[in-house]
C-alpha cells in the first residue's frame, strides 16, 4: 500500500475535519463528499464504524501506513500509562512530525522528504528515516548545505507556531524534542480512546 496522494480536502470533508490544515476548499465545502454528502441522508455509523473512522483520520492526519501504526499502538500498549496518550506521544516524537511541528517543512508530507532526501540530522548524524523515534534531548538540524533551501527557509518564514515540548534555535536552524508531550499539549482532534477501544476487541 502506497502514501495518500490524491485530493486532500476529499479527505478532510470526510472526516469533517480541516485535518490538513487551513483549508479554503473545505470551508466553502463543509459536508461530506459525495452525492449524499450536502443532504446528510447517511446510514447512521455503528460504534465499529466510528472507531475505524478515527483510526483512519488519525493515519491520514500523520501519515502513517497501517502496519507502522499498529507497530507503535503495540509500543504504547506495553508502556505505562494511558494508551492512548502513549500513542499520540509516540506519533508527535517521529522525526518527520517534529520537523513538521519544528516549522522547517510546511506539511508532513514535506518533511518526510527532507529526512529521505538526508537534509536533516539528529545529534549531528543524518538520518534518513521519517519514522524514527526521538527521545528527550535529541537535537533536530537542518543539515549545512541545505539551510538555503526555499522549502526551508520559506516554512520557516511563515511558520508562527511553537510547542512546548520544543525548543527552537533560529539561528543554528535546529531544534531539541525536550520530551514527550501530555494530551493536553497536542492541538490534534483525535479521539485516541475510540482507537484504542477499536484495538482491543
Amino acid at each position: 500500500m502506497a502514501r495518500y496522494i490524491g485530493p486532500k480536502s476529499k479527505i478532510a470533508r470526510k472526516f469533517g475535519d480541516p485535518i490538513y490544515g487551513a483549508d479554503k476548499y473545505f470551508e466553502k465545502k463543509n459536508f461530506a463528499p459525495g452525492q449524499h454528502g450536502q443532504t446528510g441522508r447517511r446510514r447512521k455509523q455503528s460504534e465499529y464504524g466510528m472507531q475505524l473512522q478515527e483510526k483512519q483520520k488519525a493515519k491520514y492526519t500523520y501519515g502513517i501506513l497501517e502496519k507502522q501504526f499498529r507497530n507503535i499502538f503495540k509500543r504504547a500498549s506495553s508502556r505505562k500509562g494511558i494508551t492512548g496518550e502513549n500513542l499520540l506521544a509516540l506519533i508527535e516524537a517521529r522525526l518527520d512530525n517534529t520537523v513538521f511541528r519544528l516549522g522547517i517543512a510546511p506539511t508532513r508530507a514535506a518533511a518526510r522528504q527532507l529526512v529521505s532526501h538526508r537534509h536533516i540530522t539528529v545529534n549531528g548524524k543524518v538520518v534518513n528515516i521519517p519514522s524514527y523515534s526521538l527521545r528527550g534531548g535529541d537535537v533536530v538540524s537542518v543539515r549545512e548545505k541545505s539551510k538555503n533551501l526555499e522549502v526551508v527557509t520559506e516554512s520557516l518564514a511563515s511558520n508562527n507556531k511553537s510547542f512546548s515540548w520544543l525548543e527552537w534555535d533560529a539561528e543554528k536552524l535546529e531544534g531539541k524534542f525536550l520530551n514527550y508531550p501530555s494530551r493536553d499539549e497536542v492541538p490534534e482532534n483525535i479521539k485516541e480512546n475510540l482507537i484504542v477501544e477499536l484495538y482491543s476487541k
